[in-house]
């Protein structure tokens, strides 16, 4: 099995040394397992458990102070299953999976998905507020009332291509602590007849309760055929504006090989949006990665 896994793209990282360990180590589990679904599923719940990543535990809070999952998986048989806007659920790719496996549906989607993933089984109620990200949320003196107070509070706070808290002082002239600038994490395997490609993430710091971005959208945050598969990372809306992952595999599917295809894919989006992302690919030939940010840790492994 030939496993590629990212943790999302944006700013370098404070504890770059660690991070890597840990998708070194999701890469790694990834790899000894049967099926590329399997290896998708198991690399990724590696990095759901780590508060490094924006995904499952230490995922970004909403405009509520509630953590929201989302996630997606695609096999190259053009199988989808995608949930969004769960709260209290660690390991999202293991409810797409259910979704994508278990249902005749490709996307399932708030209290409904929550509740099927504690019928397969999948802890529900876990708290995925860590005491960096709630003490953040927080010293952003979080908006009461209704949706547009909401809108009115994330107006300064929610950015499109780098993750940012407030204007970057707190009025009185002294800087304030950021967001963190990564997001989302994604693998992509293959056993060299077929693969499956999965996203999944936290969302964006300070986004409206329930907002959803590209992570759970087929061709946007995740995408796969026969020719391989994507998944992609940054500024989500933009991202599912231009289907950056369907981008990176047709590439693949007009010849490229999966260096060129993730190249060419994020030269496109950039040129589209102006914001950041980054996208990792396996293709027939191998596998390819590319971003536009400070930075974006990757890992790969091969078991044979």
């Amino acid at each position: 099995m030939r496993v590629i896994v990212h943790g999302g793209a944006g700013g370098v990282p404070d504890d770059p040394i660690p991070r890597q360990s840990v998708l070194d180590e999701a890469a790694a589990i990834g790899s000894e397992t049967d099926t590329p679904l399997d290896a998708v599923e198991r690399a990724v719940r590696v990095l759901e458990s780590n508060p490094r990543f924006n995904a499952g535990v230490g995922g970004a809070v909403q405009s509520d102070g509630v953590v929201r999952t989302d996630a997606g998986v695609m096999t190259s048989d053009r199988e989808i299953g995608a949930v969004c806007s769960m709260a209290g659920v660690e390991h999202a790719v293991s409810v797409a999976r259910v979704v994508h496996s278990e249902t005749p549906h490709i996307s399932v989607s708030g209290d409904h998905a929550v509740d099927l993933a504690d019928d397969f089984g999948i802890e529900t109620d876990v708290d995925l507020l860590t005491d960096e990200t709630r003490e953040r949320y927080e010293a952003e003196a979080p908006p009461q009332g209704g949706s547009r107070e909401h809108l009115d509070w994330l107006d300064t706070r929610f950015g499109s291509g780098s993750d940012r808290a407030g204007d970057g002082s707190d009025g009185t002239g002294a800087t304030r602590r950021a967001a963190p600038d990564h997001d989302t994490v994604g693998a992509v395997a293959s056993d060299g007849e077929s693969f499956a490609a999965a996203t999944s993430t936290g969302g964006r710091s300070f986004a409206l309760a329930g907002r959803v971005g590209d992570v759970p959208h087929a061709g946007s945050g995740f995408f796969c055929t026969d020719a391989g598969g994507a998944s992609a990372t940054g500024a989500g809306e933009d991202i599912a504006r231009v289907t950056l992952t369907e981008r990176a595999v047709r590439r693949l599917q007009e010849g490229a090989n999966a260096e060129v295809a993730a190249r060419r894919a994020i030269e496109e989006f950039e040129a589209l949006t102006g914001s950041g992302a980054g996208v990792i690919v396996l293709g027939e030939d191998g596998v390819g990665s590319a971003f536009n940010t400070d930075g974006m840790q990757t890992s790969v492994a091969v078991d044979r």
